[in-house]
């Protein structure tokens, strides 16, 4: 049983064939999936794909592109969505510094209230950064002291200095297709010094397509091919590898239940 800990399938990309897309993922061995939530105006368009396959979780947040447009976001406000069983995780939000979508001091705004529903309700944060990491490891350490969270760092691309800050934290960190790519020996040589039972794996479709697949339109079903990169990369049986993921995965996403 393979794990993809984050998909966009309310994404209009899949609109047309979303179906056929979850069969495809079943097919290459993939079954829980966790879709993220990118603004709070598609939340219900996330929990309508939640709601639809039994073993398919959700998240509620706004992507920090889009903090300038949540900036009346309240933490009430997320914990009042997270009432639905289906949601399991807060976010994406963080800072994104390179694109800019929106200010760093929307993002900061936007990223602590987030912080507060995931402290009230015990549910991860899923942290997007980028172009960021003192900025992120300072928010998250001043939250941590005025209480714990369960913290997820989506997608890790940022720095070893960060990834250390974050493990002090209790960070878990998953990694995608990027670990695929040829040029990516920034990534891989950080993801080394992750330990395996903080690690998770995404495919973060329909984006960021691993080898074999890059140009195309990614998909759950991909992360078959991440996970065998990641396998060979660590000297993993791929079984073997599957139960350490799926391990770390409902460790840190306690509110999910594995499938009987």
């Amino acid at each position: 049983m393979l794990i993809d800990s984050h998909v966009n399938l309310h994404a209009e990309a899949f609109d047309a064939d979303r179906a056929a897309v979850v069969a495809r993922a079943r097919e290459a061995g993939v079954g829980p999936m966790l879709t993220i939530c990118d603004r709070i105006e598609n939340f219900s368009r996330v929990i309508g794909v939640a709601e639809t396959f039994p073993d398919i979780w959700a998240s509620v947040g706004a992507h920090p592109h889009y903090a300038k447009d949540h900036l009346g976001l309240t933490p009430a406000a997320l914990v009042a969505m997270a009432g639905n069983p289906k949601v399991i995780g807060i976010g994406e939000t963080g800072l994104d510094q390179y694109y800019r979508h929106s200010s760093l001091e929307d993002q900061t705004t936007v990223l602590r209230a987030h912080i507060a529903a995931a402290r009230e309700l015990d549910l991860p944060l899923i942290v997007h950064t980028r172009d960021a990491d003192e900025a992120t490891a300072v928010i998250l350490e001043e939250e941590f002291k005025r209480g714990p969270f369960r913290i997820l760092m989506h997608c890790y691309t940022s720095g070893e200095g960060l990834a250390k800050r974050a493990l002090d934290l209790g960070a878990y960190f998953s990694l995608s297709g990027i670990l695929t790519f040829k040029s990516a020996n920034d990534v891989r040589a950080v993801a080394s010094v992750l330990p395996l039972d903080r690690i998770i794996l995404e495919t973060d479709c329909p984006y960021l397509a691993p080898a074999p697949h890059r140009g195309r339109r990614n998909e759950p079903a991909f992360l078959a091919d991440v996970h065998r990169y990641f396998c060979t990369w660590k000297g993993l049986d791929e079984e073997e590898g599957a139960r350490l993921i799926a391990a770390n995965f409902f460790r840190l996403f306690s509110r999910a239940r594995p499938p009987q």
